[in-house]
């Protein structure tokens, strides 16, 4: 099993610039897949980026893909999600998320990951 914890949430105008951290604690093995998930109030919780342990193969929604970097340090057990240029629609609580097996690329599904963070509030101001 898999234990994660986000930090790096926070406040910042549109535009700017915010770097988030999943921390994973238990067994990750190099079939692992990461993801970040958000979830706004009354939307359902959607897939943001992903990526493997093994090789840094990495995914990305269309709405960050040009915004957002994932990346990991496998030594440390962590996942970054660097988020530049900032919208007011990217407000949402961000979920990290890990899925211990993936025989094809980077799931996008929330259903499809089996431990969950307990999320990380990020507010975008206009």
């Amino acid at each position: 099993q898999v234990q994660l914890v986000e930090s790096g949430g926070g406040l910042m105008q549109a535009g700017g610039s915010l770097r988030l951290s999943c921390a994973a604690s238990g067994r990750t093995v190099s079939s692992y897949v990461m993801g970040w998930f958000r979830q706004a109030p009354g939307k359902e919780r959607e897939f943001v980026a992903g990526i493997r342990w093994s090789g840094g193969n990495t995914g990305y929604a269309d709405s960050v893909k040009d915004r957002f970097t994932i990346s990991r340090d496998n030594a440390k057990s962590t996942v970054a999600l660097q988020m530049n240029a900032l919208k007011p629609e990217d407000t949402a609580v961000y979920y990290c998320a890990a899925r211990g097996s993936a025989s094809y690329g980077i799931p996008t599904s929330r259903y499809n990951y089996e431990y969950w963070g307990q999320g990380t509030q990020v507010t975008v101001s206009s």
